[in-house]
């Protein structure tokens, strides 16, 4: 069964092994969509399955 993330871990997660910041006040599940600036400045958004296990932890444009 899959661990079932709330929004802190989430961003303790992104603090410490990313160079992106989480914007998002609140996570409902997998298939929404989190607010993260890139550590070029740009914000983007990503689902938290596809920003962890695709390891797309950056903007479109870098």
């Amino acid at each position: 069964m899959n661990k079932r993330w709330t929004i802190d871990e989430i961003r303790q997660y992104v603090e410490t092994k990313t160079d992106a910041q989480l914007l998002s006040t609140e996570y409902h599940g997998y298939s929404q969509k989190l607010l993260f600036k890139c550590g070029c400045g740009n914000n983007f958004e990503k689902t938290w399955t596809k920003f962890k296990s695709k390891k797309q932890q950056t903007c479109g444009e870098c």
